[in-house]
C-alpha cells in the first residue's frame, strides 16, 4: 500500500469524522505528509529515517514543537497503526516517542482589568458577544464558533458542548450567558456567533450576518491586540481567565474541573496558583490588621521617617 492510498483510506475512515478545527488541522496534515515522504512510497517503507527526515524539514518552516507533534509526528502514526492493525500491512517498528519534540509547559495568562477594558476598546462590536463568552463560560475557540441554537436550552438552562476528542458534555447557562446570547436570535438560523460583512460599494443594503470562522476570529483576535497593545496573550488565555477568576471567588478547585471539563483534576492543579497568590494576600492583610510584622520590616519612625 502506498502512502497516498494509506492517508485517502484513513481520512474516509476516521479523519473525516472529526469536528471543529482539529478536522481541517488533520486533513492538512495528511496532505503535507504525502507532498513531503512522496505519494508512492510505500508505507512498508517508512522508518526512522523518514520520520526524522520530516520533523527535520517542518522544523525548518520555523513552526513549534507542538504543531509539530500534531501535524507530522501524531498524523504517521495514526497512519502506520491503522495499516498495521486494521488492514493487515506491515509496517517498520518506531519508538515513537523517541520522536515526540518536548513541548514547553503550559502557562497561565490571566486577562487583566485594563487589558480587558482595552480589548473590548478596539475590537469590532460585532465580535463582542463571542469574545464575552468565551470570558465567562471557559469555552475553546473552536467550541464558541462552532455552538450552534440547537444546543441551548433555555427551559432547562445548559448548553451541550462538544469539547477535544469529540467528547460531549453539558454545561451550565447562567444569567451572564444567557444575557449574551439571547439578543442574538433570530440572526443566522443555525449559529450562534456571527459578524456582519463590509458592505461593498455596489450594494444597497446590509449584507446578512455570517457565521464566525475559527481563521476569521484568529485574524481579528491578531489585529485587535495589536491596537489595544496587549502581548503574550492568546485567545485561549480567555479560558485561563475564566478558570483563575472562578477558583478566586470559589475557592473550590473542583469546580474548576468541572468548569474546564477535565478528566483528572491533576490536570486543573496548574490553576492552583490563583489560590497561593490570594492567600499571600490574605496573610499579608492579616499580619498589616494585627500588627504583626515580619523580622526585616522596621516601623517607619524608627527608620527616621516622620509622620
Amino acid at each position: 500500500m502506498t502512502l497516498n492510498a494509506a492517508a485517502d483510506r484513513l481520512w474516509i475512515e476516521v479523519g473525516q469524522y472529526y469536528r471543529g478545527s482539529y478536522r481541517q488541522t488533520f486533513e492538512t496534515a495528511l496532505e503535507w505528509l504525502v507532498l513531503d515522504l512522496g505519494k508512492n512510497t510505500l508505507i512498508s517503507d517508512i522508518g526512522k529515517t523518514h520520520l526524522s527526515g520530516a520533523i527535520g524539514r517542518r522544523r525548518g518552516d520555523g513552526v513549534s514543537n507542538a504543531t509539530i507533534n500534531r501535524t507530522v509526528t501524531e498524523p504517521l502514526r495514526r497512519i502506520l497503526s491503522q495499516a498495521k492493525k486494521q488492514w493487515g500491512q506491515t509496517v517498520q517498528t518506531i519508538d515513537w516517542k523517541d520522536f515526540m519534540l518536548p513541548e514547553p509547559k503550559e502557562r497561565i495568562r490571566e486577562l487583566r482589568q485594563d487589558e480587558e477594558a482595552r480589548l473590548f476598546e478596539h475590537l469590532r462590536e460585532d465580535y463582542h458577544p463571542i469574545v464575552r463568552f468565551a470570558l465567562i463560560s471557559g469555552f475553546r475557540l473552536a467550541e464558541c464558533v462552532n455552538l450552534t441554537w440547537g444546543v441551548v436550552d433555555w427551559g432547562g438552562r445548559t448548553i451541550t458542548v462538544t469539547g477535544k476528542g469529540d467528547k460531549t458534555d453539558t454545561v451550565p447557562l447562567t444569567k451572564g450567558m444567557r444575557a449574551i446570547l439571547w439578543p442574538l436570535q433570530g440572526q443566522h438560523e443555525t449559529a450562534i456567533f456571527c459578524y456582519r460583512p463590509q458592505r461593498s460599494g455596489d450594494e444597497e443594503t446590509e449584507p446578512h450576518p455570517a457565521p464566525i470562522t475559527y481563521e476569521g476570529m484568529k485574524t481579528q483576535w491578531r489585529r485587535t491586540l495589536k491596537k489595544a497593545k496587549i502581548v503574550d496573550f492568546r485567545f485561549h488565555d480567555c479560558r485561563h481567565t475564566t478558570a483563575t477568576r472562578l477558583l478566586r471567588s470559589s475557592g473550590n478547585l473542583r469546580l474548576v474541573q468541572r468548569l474546564l471539563r477535565h478528566e483528572d483534576v491533576t490536570t486543573t492543579t496548574k490553576y492552583a496558583h490563583a489560590d497561593v497568590d490570594d492567600l499571600r494576600q490574605a496573610m499579608e492583610q492579616a499580619e498589616s490588621g494585627t500588627g504583626t510584622r515580619s523580622p526585616g520590616i522596621i516601623p517607619e519612625k524608627r527608620r527616621g521617617i516622620s509622620d
